[in-house]
């Protein structure tokens, strides 16, 4: 946040995003990470969790994309494995807060 203030075109050099986009994506964020610890709204897990993902994966590709690797390659392996953790929160939550069946299993027909 400080950045927006030391930056007086309101953009980020490196990734060509305008700050506000980062204002946003830090609000979604935050409201993403209440709605994942709140107990019971499963939907709505589901779709905060999605939102992380993307969140992560865009973050390491932009990063990968214009170069900005950071030292040892930190800018996309940091959001990477963030996001290992996350689809393990996510694989591994209780049966209690998931929505339904991944992959139901078929039945097959009687002749």
């Amino acid at each position: 946040m400080f950045q927006y203030f030391h930056n007086p075109h309101g953009i980020v050099p490196e990734l060509g995003y305008p700050m506000y986009f980062f204002a946003i994506i830090g609000v979604w964020k935050v409201l993403g990470a209440i709605a994942i610890l709140v107990p019971g709204f499963p939907r709505l897990k589901e779709w905060a969790y999605a939102g992380i993902f993307f969140d992560l994966t865009g973050a390491a590709a932009s990063c990968a994309l214009v170069g900005g690797y950071g030292a040892y390659g930190f800018h996309v392996l940091a959001p990477l494995i963030i996001c290992g953790i996350l689809v393990a929160s996510w694989a591994l939550r209780p049966n209690s807060r998931k929505i339904g069946v991944l992959f139901p299993a078929k039945v097959g027909k009687a002749a």
